[in-house]
This record gives C-alpha cells, structure tokens and sequence, in this order.
C-alpha cells in the first residue's frame, strides 16, 4: 500500500504548550530535573512550525516511505509555502489522491519516487491530476 495521506489538520495557532529543555544529555537513563539543568522553556511551535498561515498536518496511511522514517500513524509537518525541490518529500494530489512521495525529476521527465524497495517510481504523465500541496518539513513519529 502506499503512503496516503489520511486524514488533513491544521495546526492550532492559538495555544501554546511549553515544556522544560533540559541541557543534560541523556544516555541510559533520565536526569534528576534540577533547575540546574533547565534551559528554559521549549516550544515545538517554534521548531516544527516556520510558516504557520501556510502549514497544516497529515497523518500517514501505508508504508510507501519507511526509507525516509515515515511509517503509517506519523503525523507529518507540511509547509505549503516552500518550493519544491529535487528529492523534497511532498503532499501531492496525484488524481484526486493525496499521497506522500519524493519528486524526482530525472532525464526532463517527473516522478513520485517511494522510499520503499517494494513500491516502484510512478512518473506524472501528460493528462494525470497532479499537484504538489507542500513539502513535509518534520515527521512526529511515536516509538
């Protein structure tokens, strides 16, 4: 199965949920939360989120991009106002389908390209709905 976007959100803009950033790395186990280790407070809004009016998420449906850390259940970051590029993960409406894939451009031609051996390159033809919607920017992915 591909990767397909399965459900679309938008991000909340008008909550803020702060947590501490510890400065201590952790290896093995997890450090006492002492002040001392506290440098200040971290917003994931201001990591994830670099155009807030253009970005939504989507969350994952199919294993298409495990290659890339994307697996179903992710939630994916996705900017609308970035540019595309070569080898971008992207939203793209391909017939009326939205799905996640890397834009290829090889020998002038386009393709979708999964990142996952099983699945091959499709390449956008003359005549196919196409649209790129934005490019992922982070995977939340839980463990």
């Amino acid at each position: 199965m591909y990767a397909t976007a399965a459900a679309i959100f938008c991000p909340a803009r008008s909550t803020r949920w702060v947590c501490p950033l510890f400065l201590a790395p952790v290896s093995a186990g997890f450090p006492s939360p002492a002040e001392d280790y506290i440098e200040g407070r971290l917003d994931l809004n201001k990591h994830l989120i670099k155009h807030p009016a253009a970005t939504f998420f989507v969350r994952v449906a199919g294993d298409s991009m495990t290659g890339s850390g994307i697996h179903p259940g992710d939630i994916l970051v996705v900017d609308r106002s970035i540019e595309p590029q070569d080898a971008s993960v992207v939203i793209a409406v391909l017939d009326g389908e939205l799905t996640v894939k890397r834009i290829s451009r090889r020998g002038g031609r386009l393709y979708l390209v999964p990142d996952n051996s099983l699945y091959q390159p499709l390449e956008i033809l003359e005549g196919m709905e196409f649209e790129v919607w934005g490019v992922v920017t982070s995977v939340i992915h839980s463990l």
